[in-house]
């Protein structure tokens, strides 16, 4: 009877149930013996220790040794600890009931309000773009309902746009800017690596309620490992991705791609990835194009994930490595500067070292002409600023740089915009067309 009963057990089974036992804790690195020929890159493993199961990635491999790491706090881990290996890939069921809640970097509700309601597919969280042949092109202009990026560096459907900013000048209070005003069906917010503090403000203070009941959330903040902050960002993509293949227009909001970028360096780190350029792993710049690049048009008949990703730039060194590589991935950049911040002069973007690599044709022929004359304005006053502020120059001696002087007040005054207060983008091309020629008949 013994004997029966556990040939019953047996039968039970998975037949491709696998466990080994931990033999070395390094760090935030945990060494698994006993899984040689079932254990791959990215496999799920579940470390039983006396307070309770720890979820874990693979994520190297080493003679039989499983390399992983933990998605929380590996507390109670011992060598000799049980190690089971899960079956399958994690992936995420996502439904329109996720819109207005928070969940982390796992899928898993944090705010509160009870299971998240499930879609009855399962996607992948980490997932290929679509083939580059077969996407749609990059659609028509949409409003943002920020004057600056409207008039000088305009956002079309299916865009990819970075924003550059050092810390503390007004990155934050921007993307809950586009977030309430940007023309989509659905947001999805990664806060990658945000402070613990800031997560409610952003939810309640900036995005609020109406901007809430058209987003999802997603969060993971400072405190938490390397491995679920890595996952986070590639979670936001997956949630983006579902409501895409759905049909709708996404607005993909993450903050920030550095700090996805910081992750991913302590996780090759640990792994035993040797450092490259400053510290940052190879797989850093491997990884970044594949996340980036998820963002954009769909297939014909899907939707488009229209991308805002900001870049958290080292000492307001805009040509640092994560930078640089993300630049040149994205369609498009904002430069947020500490020096026009410090003026007072919010949002604080350098109007002049901003692209947007959908102009001139996402533009009515006689926007953009305003567009370009008001930049070479301002070009003008940039060259010349420090001349007219010292006194060097005498007014009357040169025609253009007279009439730069007298626009770029008027200008900045445009620019500078409450983040309480939508704007329009023909109203604003509008004013900004009076201000030109108010100044042109003036000259005359």
């Amino acid at each position: 009877m013994p004997l029966a009963a556990a040939a019953s057990g047996l039968r039970m089974l998975a037949p491709d149930q696998r466990y080994g036992r931990v033999v070395a804790v390094r760090g935030a690195l945990i060494e698994v013996d006993g899984l040689a020929g079932a254990a791959r890159i990215g496999s799920r493993i579940t470390l039983r220790s006396p307070v309770g199961a720890i979820e874990a990635e693979v994520v190297g491999l080493d003679h039989g040794i499983a390399h992983c790491m933990p998605f929380n706090e590996p507390e109670g881990i011992a060598s000799g600890s049980r190690a089971d290996l899960s079956a399958g890939q994690l992936g995420l069921r996502v439904s329109s009931g996720w819109l207005g809640r928070v969940v982390d970097g796992l899928g898993r509700p944090v705010d509160g309000k009870g299971p998240l309601p499930q879609g009855r597919e399962q996607r992948r969280i980490k997932s290929a773009p679509p083939p580059a042949s077969a996407r749609a092109r990059v659609g028509a202009r949409i409003e943002t309902g920020v004057r600056a990026l409207d008039l000088f560096a305009p956002l079309c459907r299916g865009q990819r746009l970075g924003l550059f900013a050092g810390s503390g000048v007004g990155k934050s209070t921007l993307l809950s800017m586009l977030a309430r005003w940007t023309e989509c069906d659905v947001a999805v917010i990664g806060l990658i690596g945000e402070r613990g503090r800031e997560v409610q403000e952003f939810i309640q203070d900036d995005l609020g309620e109406e901007g809430l009941a058209r987003s999802v959330v997603v969060v993971a903040t400072s405190d938490e490992p390397a491995l679920l902050r890595r996952q986070a960002a590639w979670t936001t993509l997956a949630v983006a991705e579902h409501f895409r293949d759905e049909g709708l227009d996404v607005l993909c909001l993450m903050d920030s791609v550095t700090r996805f970028a910081m992750a991913q360096r302590e996780i090759g780190l640990a792994a035993g990835e040797p450092p490259a350029t400053k510290g940052y792993t190879p797989t850093v710049f491997a990884e970044l194009p594949r996340l980036l690049e998820r963002a954009g048009p769909g297939t014909p008949g899907q939707g488009a994930i229209t991308g805002l990703f900001t870049v958290l730039v080292d000492g307001d060194d805009h040509n640092e490595p994560v930078a640089d590589a993300v630049r040149g991935i994205l369609d498009g950049h904002v430069v947020i500067t500490r020096k026009i911040a410090e003026r007072g002069r919010y949002p604080a973007i350098d109007v002049l070292r901003s692209v947007s690599r959908t102009l001139p044709q996402c533009l009515e022929p006689q926007d953009n002409a305003t567009r370009l004359a008001a930049r070479a304005e301002l070009a003008t006053w940039k060259d010349m600023e420090e001349m007219v502020r010292l006194g060097a120059y005498r007014a009357g001696a040169n025609a253009e740089v007279d009439r730069a002087v007298a626009l770029a007040p008027r200008i900045e005054a445009l620019l500078n915009q409450d983040k309480r207060i939508r704007s329009f983008a023909a109203e604003d091309f509008a004013a900004l067309l009076g201000i030109l020629e108010e100044i042109h008949e003036n000259a005359l």
